[in-house]
């Protein structure tokens, strides 16, 4: 076939530019422009010389003969001309066609990078047998897909989506098609909802019998609409049960009380043992401000020069390239509303200390300039003060028996039965240390330190916010604190029966329990025998099960004569006693309903917060939660043994929480 230049183009051409993606015009000679006309023009066939006011369109249903298209076709080209202009609109065609990117695998002719040219060898057989090529294939296919959409390495490790690439590789489904952007965010996403909730039938079944907490915690999202939260917890974990907007609400305690009482109609009156809430507004005003000032300010001053030696690091890049060569661990930043942040960040100051004196002593750091050298001289005097470093150590000594307490209560563990003890030896220890290091007697009664005098003071006044008689009908009925061995670890301690402010509290929650008189007698008849060890809890096995069975255990091995408080302990005993889980609960709403996502009705952010919650609830149920590739999988990050080392929690971390993916990067 000739040329396009020595044909068509050669005789009828215009000359005059065109438009590249209409390459047919160059075959008419505009006559006139009617932009008003819908943008048609008139024009004059190069072959034919008919005149016709149209648009692109019927240019093409002239030239190229397309008969009943309200345009007569042209009588002068003949099968050459016509094939030409076939020609000619292909070739523009196919060069303005989204050329498709091929995989590193492809070995179609399409490809841009260069195949690699094999020797010649005899086909194998076995990569036959396995389809090698089409596993390679498949292997970038997938590997593009994260890779084009931002997608988390994580990813590999959830086992649904292993189970899904397993399941359409073991089943003969030609011509599947993956779910549709509408199917996901509606039908699929509801049928995933309703059976999710059918697997948490057999949790919730258990309800009756163990009980179940009520926690609840307000958040703001991102079109600011208030939204507040409800989970159950019992034994089984924390069940994800909805979300309130609460727009347009004036949010009192009339308002949390009516739509607490409509949850606890759709969880069971009598399933409820009790309700946790942080929706209390916070008060920071305590009795003696000033006198709290004078004894705690130096430790803000220290948090502050730890602080400033982290973002002075940080924030200049040879001072931090100094760093990373004399440490491997990186300076550790933790959000403020995050558990424990400053602990946290002393804790991994204290790690550093002899990276950052060897850093600071260092002839690198000698030749170091920037432009203010009052800032890099101020670190280096800190950095080799050994009276701040003292400071660090005591803040943190004195400080652990709180941050160990809490760190066991702010977790979704059954531990309203172990907090009164807890913060009993809490206070104690934080004595200890505090008197120790002012060289006082323990044994001292009179008020010889004025920094735990205000220590103690922050602390019972948070304790006498938090206590409620159930905290103290709990601790009654732990059979572990009526036992010798625990009696004779400490100092004055005494049973629960005997002690007066744990003995009221117990009694002011049995007769809410137990409104009619002769049902509250059988009760403290039943308590009496327990707690006195008589009656059938006078048996050898029975009194020594005491402080070696868990409190649960020896409960179901010996309560059984005594059905009403042995009912009441079943349930109290595996309680928690923080609102932790609700807490995090709104990181997997930021995680889901983000910045990107701000448009997603609340509806259907609740949906996806509902399956995503419990479904990771189920998941840690099954045993490839702990072994295999997709151990932990629904935990951020690679390291999980080194963040024992900073003291974060792990039931605290989870795919969620990008900004803890990675636990040592700023």
């Amino acid at each position: 076939m000739p040329p396009i230049e020595e044909s068509v183009m050669s005789s009828f051409a215009s000359k005059e530019p065109q438009d590249d993606s209409k390459p047919l015009w160059r075959f008419v000679t505009v006559l006139e422009n009617n932009d008003a006309a819908g943008g048609n023009k008139r024009w004059k066939c190069n072959f034919c010389q008919k005149e016709v006011t149209s648009s692109y369109s019927r240019v093409t249903y002239h030239l190229l003969n397309f008969f009943g298209k309200g345009v007569q076709v042209c009588t002068k080209i003949n099968d050459i001309l016509l094939d030409d202009l076939n020609r000619i609109c292909k070739e523009v065609e196919k060069r303005l066609k989204p050329t498709h990117v091929p995989l590193p695998t492809a070995t179609d002719k399409t490809s841009r990078i260069p195949p690699v040219v094999p020797q010649k060898r005899r086909k194998s057989s076995i990569k036959n047998a396995f389809n090698v090529d089409d596993r390679n294939h498949l292997r970038q296919s997938i590997a593009r897909m994260f890779y084009s959409s931002g997608l988390s390495f994580h990813l590999a490790r959830n086992p649904y989506y292993v189970s899904s690439y397993s399941f359409a590789a073991n089943h003969n489904l030609n011509g599947f098609l993956p779910p549709s952007y509408n199917a996901l965010r509606t039908t699929l996403l509801k049928q995933e909802r309703a059976h999710i909730d059918r697997l948490l039938q057999p949790i919730k079944s258990l309800w009756t019998l163990k009980g179940v907490t009520l926690v609840s915690d307000g958040w703001t999202d991102v079109q600011r609409r208030p939204l507040i939260n409800f989970i159950g917890i019992c034994e089984g974990g924390p069940i994800f049960l909805k979300a309130i907007d609460g727009s347009g609400e004036y949010k009192d305690k009339f308002y949390m009380a009516n739509i607490f009482k409509d949850v606890i109609k759709e969880v069971g009156p009598h399933n409820v043992v009790q309700i946790i809430t942080d929706n209390a507004l916070v008060s920071r005003n305590i009795d003696g401000n000033e006198e709290v000032y004078n004894e705690c300010n130096w430790i803000t001053e220290v948090v502050r020069d730890v602080s400033f030696i982290k973002t002075y690091i940080m924030t200049h890049s040879m001072a931090l390239a100094i760093f990373n060569e004399f440490s491997t661990l990186k300076l550790l930043s933790i959000g403020e509303t995050r558990f424990a942040s400053m602990l946290v960040m002393l804790k991994r100051i204290k790690l550093l200390k002899i990276a950052l004196q060897t850093m600071v002593i260092s002839d690198k750091w000698s030749t170091y300039r920037e432009d203010n050298q009052g800032r890099a001289a101020h670190v280096k005097e800190l950095i080799l003060n050994d009276v701040w470093w003292d400071k660090i150590d005591y803040i943190l000594s004195f400080t652990n028996p709180i941050y160990e307490m809490l760190r066991i209560c702010d977790t979704d563990a059954s531990t309203l039965h172990l907090v009164y003890e807890m913060w009993d030896s809490m206070i104690a220890n934080v004595r200890a240390v505090i008197y120790r290091h002012e060289g006082i007697e323990t044994t001292e009664t009179s008020n010889v330190s004025p920094f735990y005098d205000v220590v103690d003071r922050i602390l019972n006044s948070r304790w006498g916010k938090s206590c409620t008689p159930l905290h103290c009908l709990a601790h009654s009925l732990n059979p572990r604190y009526y036992s010798d061995v625990w009696l004779t670890e400490a100092p004055n301690r005494v049973p629960p029966h005997q002690d007066p402010e744990i003995s009221n509290e117990r009694n002011k929650c049995l007769k809410r329990y137990f409104p009619l008189s002769d049902e509250r007698n059988k009760v403290y008849h039943e308590f009496a025998q327990f707690s006195s060890c008589s009656g059938d809890f006078a048996s050898f096995d029975s009194i020594e099960g005491r402080y070696k069975l868990d409190a649960k255990s020896w409960w179901v091995t010996h309560g059984s004569s005594t059905r009403f408080i042995q009912k009441i302990a079943l349930k109290l005993l595996v309680q928690p006693c923080s609102s932790s889980c609700s807490e995090r609960n709104w990181s997997t709403y930021s995680f889901i309903h983000s910045m990107k996502r701000n448009k997603m009705d609340p509806k259907r952010a609740e949906d996806l917060v509902y399956v995503h919650t419990n479904l990771r609830l189920l998941s840690r149920k099954e045993e490839g939660y702990k072994k295999g590739e997709t151990k932990l999988w629904d935990i951020s990050g690679d390291a999980h043994e080194a963040l024992d080392a900073v003291g974060i929690e792990f039931a605290a971390l989870s795919l969620d929480e990008p900004e803890l993916e990675v636990y040592n990067v700023l």
